[in-house]
Parts: structure tokens; C-alpha cells; sequence
């Protein structure tokens, strides 16, 4: 259900994921208020099939509203769009696009391709978060989100199934927290409490 204009989402939460991923993502997503006052988009890398009963199971981990991302949504806080198989997920002017270009970093959606669009549209307003997964998806992004001046976060090694997707954004140098899994969703609630995204300490 789309809900009032009163619950436009003007920050949003990127999340990027790939193996090891869904079982993060519940652990990251169980945590979240239903009152978050952000949007949360998620790419997981998913086989391109044109069914996928991710967001069901997601929403039963998860105080969040979770549904399957569609052309034109218009984001609303509280809630979770997760990506479709087989097609990249954008925003603008605070609506999904979802559109069918060429893969990006050989998948398709590509975190890079929604964390871009999200860093350009909402700015400050925007955390990055990439969660355990093969290759270097989120990367770029995470570098995108910095130089409009929102925030990025990592997960940790020692919790992650696969490490090669957060050391990638790691290594960029752009990643303001380096966590845990069972730390991400409490920093997320702490950053999007603050009126704006500002770059805190980060003892």
C-alpha cells in the first residue's frame, strides 16, 4: 500500500548484499523500528527470475513494511523496497525507477546504479551500507553517497559470510564505520534520528 504524502521519505538507507546477504540482511532489518523515519532500498543479488518471495520473507524478520520495488513507488518511510531480479533500481524525485540498462559490475541491479541515483537525489540525506557478498558492487556508490555528503557503512570481517564486497568499499576510503553485523541496524536508527546526516565521532 502507498501511504500519505505526509510520510514522503526525504532520507533514505542504500543497502547492498550479496552472498551471505539475505541472512544479513534479516539480522539488519529485524532491528529496524517500524517508524524509522527513512526509506530503505535494498539490492540483493538474486538469480533474474520475474518472481522472487524475498520481500515476504524479509517482512516476517522484519518490523518494516517490505515490499517488491515497482516503477514509479514513491518512497515512504518505515518502509523496505527491495530491488526485482534482472533490473536496476533507481530513484528520482523520490520515486522508484526500475529500468532493464546493462549490467553494472556484472549484475543486474546493481548497488552502484541505485547508490549513484540516491546520492544525487537526497544528498546529506542518504546512508550507504554494504553487507557481506562476492565481488565489488557498492564500491563506487559508497564513494558517490561521500561526495554528496551522506554516510557509508561496512560490514565487519569477522561476521561477514563473504568480505569481498565490504573490503571493496573499505578500501575505497570513503567508509565512515566499519561494524558488525549486530551493530549496523543500531548506528542506522542513531544516523537517521539526527536531523540531517552528520558526520559524527566515531567512538
Amino acid at each position: 500500500m502507498w501511504m500519505g504524502i505526509e510520510k514522503r521519505a526525504r532520507r533514505v538507507v542504500v543497502i547492498a548484499a550479496s552472498a551471505g546477504g539475505i541472512d544479513a540482511l534479516v539480522q539488519v532489518l529485524s532491528r529496524l523500528p517500524s517508524d524509522l523515519p527513512a526509506a530503505v532500498l535494498i539490492v540483493q543479488h538474486l538469480r533474474s527470475t520475474p518472481q522472487t518471495r524475498l520481500p515476504e520473507y524479509l517482512g516476517i524478520h522484519s518490523p518494516l513494511q517490505v515490499c517488491l520495488a515497482k516503477d514509479g513507488m514513491p518512497m515512504e518511510e518505515g518502509v523496505a523496497y527491495v530491488a526485482v531480479p534482472g533490473q536496476h533500481l533507481r530513484v528520482n524525485n523520490e520515486r522508484l525507477i526500475l529500468c532493464m540498462e546493462p549490467p553494472v559490475n556484472y549484475v543486474r541491479p546493481s548497488a552502484d546504479v541505485l547508490f549513484s541515483s540516491a546520492a544525487h537525489t537526497f544528498g546529506r540525506g542518504v546512508i550507504g551500507v554494504v553487507l557481506s557478498g562476492t565481488g565489488r558492487d557498492g564500491a563506487s556508490g559508497c564513494r558517490e553517497i561521500k561526495e554528496n555528503g551522506g554516510l557509508t557503512i561496512a560490514q565487519d570481517e569477522q561476521t561477514s559470510f563473504c568480505f569481498a564486497m565490504p573490503k571493496a568499499a573499505i578500501d575505497t576510503g570513503v567508509i565512515d564505520y566499519v561494524l558488525p553485523l549486530s551493530e549496523i541496524a543500531g548506528k542506522i536508527v542513531a544516523l537517521v534520528q539526527k536531523n540531517t546526516f552528520l558526520k559524527e565521532d566515531k567512538t
